[in-house]
């Protein structure tokens, strides 16, 4: 369920529709880069703010898949990508982190601002699902133009996250986010050799050795471990005032789902879960059904935002 849709050919999905790449200054020395997919009249249309997960980045095949089905259901759609990631690495001094919801708190702002954008759903994969929830926990009722959330595997807990994905059996994901986090680190350090301290990269081999190296300091963190506990949206889903929509499955491989069953999401007015026994880590493939695709979390997401699910 985790590997298949990654590899599974789709071909062109946003062949065809305009697009437009717009800048995000949301520190004075910080910026996004996302892309923008109008409806001809967008005052009129809602808007999915998409966001990928750890190493992920706009053209991540899940953000093309999402973004595609949005924009043919009537969406404006905005694919974002975080700090550092899809070749942004000089528009930011930072690496990227799971507690930087502030960055897409600037980015909802601007779009209900300068836009005048008044329904806008935020929707998020595995990292960018913890910091969209984050996001929408720490604005509560400030921002009226924020309609719902919904996040696919969220690591609302990031402590018990990482201790999962270190385990033997998940060598293959482990491996993969760390070889993809020390070429990001290889290639923020050639554009700032003065900032990265590189000896013994090499020998790290665990990513919470990498995030306490270099993510946790770099983000204003004391340790990794102070990193993991702060920067989970845990901590602020009992201030969600939005309908949101957490969906992960029971048997994604590195995003426990015990963090879920508790009585802040169990019990929320305003929180839903959704947790079906099979789906990977963001996978959720399924046989094709009728007027549907194997891809049953897009669809769903499709179905939440349009009121019919």
């Amino acid at each position: 369920m985790t590997l298949v849709p990654r590899y599974w050919s789709r071909g062109p999905l946003l062949a065809g529709v305009p697009s437009e790449r717009r800048v995000f200054r949301t520190a004075p020395d910080t910026q996004l880069v996302g892309f923008c997919h109008w409806q001809p009249n967008r005052l009129a249309a809602q808007t999915a703010l998409l966001l990928h997960g750890l190493e992920g980045d706009c053209d991540s095949h899940y953000m093309h898949g999402i973004a595609a089905k949005a924009y043919t259901a009537g969406l404006n759609v905005v694919r974002m990508n975080q700090r550092t990631c899809g070749g942004t690495e000089h528009l930011s001094p930072t690496l990227y982190n799971s507690g930087l919801s502030a960055d897409y708190r600037s980015v909802i702002r601007e779009l209900a601002e300068t836009e005048r954008l008044s329904r806008i759903w935020l929707i998020g994969y595995s990292m960018g699902g913890n910091l969209l929830l984050k996001a929408t926990g720490e604005m509560g009722g400030a921002e009226p133009a924020l309609a719902g959330t919904v996040a696919v595997c969220p690591n609302i807990d990031p402590t018990r996250c990482v201790v999962e994905l270190e385990r033997p059996g998940n060598w293959i994901y482990h491996r993969h986010f760390m070889t993809q986090l020390k070429a990001r680190l290889r290639r923020k350090a050639a554009l700032s050799p003065d900032k990265w301290d590189l000896k013994g990269l090499d020998r790290i081999s665990r990513i919470s050795e990498f995030d306490d190296r270099y993510t946790a300091p770099d983000g204003g963190y004391r340790s990794a471990a102070d990193y993991y506990d702060r920067s989970g949206a845990r901590h602020v889903l009992d201030r969600i005032t939005v309908p949101t929509t957490i969906i992960t499955a029971q048997d994604d491989p590195f995003i426990p789902y015990s963090m879920f069953v508790t009585p802040v999401i169990q019990q929320h007015a305003w929180l839903r879960l959704i947790a079906p026994p099979h789906g990977g880590h963001c996978g959720f493939f399924q046989r094709t059904r009728a007027h549907e695709d194997r891809y049953w979390v897009e669809n769903r997401i499709i179905d939440i935002v349009s009121g019919r699910w």
